[in-house]
């Protein structure tokens, strides 16, 4: 499975969050590609966002308006996309004042990671480990347990 993650906002280098996504991606069997851009506008944002997804690929839209699934009903869900042919994903993270109607359009999948605010960049660490969370639950790996 490839995996992009397109984000609004740069990662510094040597930054705690840089060295969580790394670890994650590092962990990961599936090939994992960050795209980011600087803050902008919301046009701006958006046309950047929309233009980086892979044609073909399924598109979750990091959104507070989004469906809120446990690690499991996503795994499931990413699982059902593979067997039914799709070979990749993105997950579109905006920038501080979201995302634009026509972004939230474009998703196959409105995800939440819950009501609170995090930071950007600190989301991208979430995502990473997510990303091999949903893996190993699909491969039956014991890395999660409930």
């Amino acid at each position: 499975m490839k995996v992009t993650i397109i984000a609004i906002g740069k990662c510094k280098k040597n930054s705690p969050e840089a060295a969580i996504i790394a670890e994650y991606v590092k962990r990961s069997g599936w090939q994992i590609t960050i795209k980011e851009a600087d803050n902008s506008n919301q046009a701006e944002e958006a046309r950047f966002l929309q233009g980086a997804i892979p044609p073909g690929a399924k598109v979750i839209v990091l959104d507070e308006r989004g469906e809120n699934l446990k690690s499991t009903e996503l795994a499931h869900k990413i699982e059902n996309w593979q067997l039914n042919g799709c070979s990749e994903i993105c997950f579109l993270i905006g920038g501080a004042d979201g995302h634009l109607p026509e972004t939230r359009q474009r998703a196959d999948l409105l995800l939440s990671f819950g009501r609170m605010t995090l930071p950007h960049i600190l989301m991208r660490a979430v995502l990473t480990e997510q990303i091999y969370r949903i893996q190993t639950i699909i491969n039956h790996h014991p890395y999660h347990r409930e």
